[in-house]
């Protein structure tokens, strides 16, 4: 714990260069699952239509599943066989971007369906009766959901921070291009090497907190 510590302290600029790696890497790849996310959990969560249901019972599927699952579902996409494999994306910081984004994609969908589902009924009536044209009313949905959009943002966020299993299989850990914090602390774990394993956990733990603390404030916000 000592020297770990005081790696952090230090500036140690591999341990940082990593901390701000994954970062960007994070806030890439949230952004991305939000631009197509948050539409569709507009539409899921503000209309009803024939087979809404089963499609939400599809998102909330996709949450459950293991992030090695998704990264081979994505490898399989990226790989130089697959579909897009003339994007070159693999062991590049695209192709765990793209990962990252596809695995937080149904997190945003289900967050801001289940935060548009909560509106009062009676809202959309009212910007109706009001005359409000279609961007109005999207506009003035989205305002009064806006506590369920931030929950999205920080949870997604949060996520593929703390993510491994995509990263390590879509990046490749290599270092100073695709290493992120978690396939560091894999890699120290498993070379014994302890110290900067630690002190990235302790980064880890320190945003795990943030985004908690974000999430309580939105949720007493709310009451």
């Amino acid at each position: 714990m000592k020297e770990a510590f005081l790696l952090l302290a230090s500036g140690d600029a591999e341990t940082w260069a990593t901390v701000l790696r994954s970062l960007r890497f994070s806030f890439l790849s949230t952004l991305f699952a939000l631009l197509p996310g948050i539409p569709a959990g507009v539409a899921l969560g503000s209309r009803e239509f024939r087979g809404r249901r089963s499609l939400i019972a599809v998102v909330n599927a996709l949450m459950a599943l293991p992030t090695v699952v998704i990264g081979l579902f994505v490898y399989s996409l990226i790989s130089r066989s697959g579909p897009l494999g003339f994007m070159s994306l693999m062991y590049e910081p695209g192709g765990v971007i793209f990962g990252q984004a596809f695995l937080a994609f149904p997190i945003v969908v289900s967050t801001t369906q289940a935060g548009l589902s909560k509106l009062d009924p009676r809202f959309r009536e009212t910007i109706v009766t009001l005359g409000a044209g279609p961007w109005r009313r999207l506009a003035s949905t989205l305002f009064e959901a806006r506590a369920a959009l931030v929950a999205a943002v920080v949870t997604t966020f949060g996520r593929v921070t703390g993510e491994v299993g995509v990263s390590m299989m879509l990046g490749g850990n290599i270092r100073g291009t695709t290493r992120t914090m978690t396939t560091t602390i894999a890699l120290d774990y498993n070379k014994g090497e302890f110290d900067r394993a630690v002190s990235l956990g302790l980064v880890l733990l320190v945003i795990a907190l943030v985004v908690n603390l974000a999430l309580h404030a939105l949720a007493s916000h709310e009451d």
